[in-house]
């Protein structure tokens, strides 16, 4: 198991310090998942603390819904106009942090311009889409390879991620962990009215409602007790239709996420296509243990105090539920989005010392 970031206060940066940042994705607001978290809560601390950070986000573009999963929107954006964007802001230093359509076109203006760029691996790419087209990982991994390998440093959330790109080749790597709200996620916070009503214990899943996040083993485990889906997504009708037994309650945010976290005996992760897994820390802070499979993500985020990982997930319920609640409050303690806005800023600071990318024409610019 990896030993968690510990929390740290990102530095103000003074006037001849401040960094000019580009930062292209193609997942943000309204969208609801880890990754737009992380950029939100990165963006907001670097800004708060000097830094410039210039967005380019599919709100911005024409867009189309995602194939099987409409409540993403893919933008519509070509390599010159994402580059006169990317010129516009003057960066110091441009981070990809995903890699559609928008990652697409930063990429190939970088690369025309001899401009280094960062990247970030945020989700199991190649697994996510080979459960929703039934074709095998290793025909995406050529592209995740070809994507990443110009990238001046990829960022990874943990080691297990980092160990498995290197082993395909991509080993210019930083960390950048992930944090949690403490001031929105704690413990000590009245579950829902709903909850005293339920059998307990109480088996909570937080997250988007897809095929790639496994939740059909959450809800056929057989542990008893109520099971609790808080999330929304296109796989919701169909099992609700399904499981007429748990209680879906829909999207849940802010002071009624904290209370359905604070409320639940055991926060269950049946994914096995994350790189981090945001909210186990997000459970833990509220006091909840968590039970998950022994992948990546919850090998890396776990500690042996705060969770429980079985190839059987009904034996990872049962061995979560013994744990103390004030040891996983602990653990999640140990996570701050101000170190890792530190990790980020790091790993920028290096690729604009480095600027490792080759310029693929004569004139260069800055990055």
């Amino acid at each position: 198991m990896n030993v968690p970031l510990a929390a740290a206060q990102i530095t103000q940066a003074s006037p001849l310090e401040r960094l000019r940042i580009a930062l292209v994705t193609d997942a943000w607001e309204p969208q609801v998942n880890g990754v737009v978290r992380t950029l939100g809560e990165t963006t907001r601390i670097l800004r708060e603390s000097g830094h410039r950070v210039d967005v380019i986000s599919p709100d911005q573009f024409r867009s189309v819904p995602c194939p099987s999963y409409p409540e993403i929107r893919l933008a519509l954006a070509g390599r010159r106009r994402v580059g006169r964007m990317l010129d516009t802001c003057q960066p110091d230093a441009v981070h990809i942090a995903t890699e559609g359509p928008l990652g697409l076109a930063a990429r190939r203006h970088c690369l025309d311009n001899g401009i280094a760029f960062t990247t970030a691996y945020h989700t199991q790419f190649p697994e996510y889409v080979a459960r929703r087209t039934g074709l095998p990982a290793s025909l995406f991994w050529r592209y995740i390879r070809w994507f990443h390998r110009p990238s001046s440093a990829i960022m990874v959330a943990t080691a297990t991620i980092g160990q498995q790109l290197a082993g395909k080749g991509l080993v210019r790597q930083r960390r950048w962990s992930r944090g949690v709200d403490l001031s929105l996620f704690h413990p000590d916070i009245e579950p829902p009215a709903q909850f005293w009503a339920m059998a307990r214990p109480i088996q909570l899943y937080v997250g988007r409602v897809a095929v790639e996040k496994n939740i059909e083993a959450f809800l056929t485990a057989s542990h008893p007790g109520t099971k609790v889906v808080v999330g929304d997504g296109p796989a919701l009708s169909r099992l609700k239709a399904a499981f007429p037994m748990a209680h879906f309650l829909g999207r849940q945010t802010g002071a009624d996420l904290a209370a359905c976290y604070a409320g639940a005996d055991v926060f269950v992760f049946p994914s096995k296509t994350d790189t981090f897994g945001l909210v186990m820390i997000e459970a833990l802070a509220c006091g909840t243990p968590v039970a998950a499979y022994p992948v990546a993500g919850p090998m890396d985020v776990l500690s042996v105090s705060s969770g429980a990982m079985a190839d059987d997930l009904d034996m990872a319920i049962a061995s979560a539920l013994t744990l103390d609640r004030d040891d996983c409050a602990r653990h999640a303690a140990t996570f701050s989005w101000s170190a890792s806005a530190n990790q980020f800023l790091a790993a920028l600071a290096c690729e604009k010392a480095e600027q490792t990318v080759p310029p693929r024409r004569p004139q260069l610019r800055p990055a």
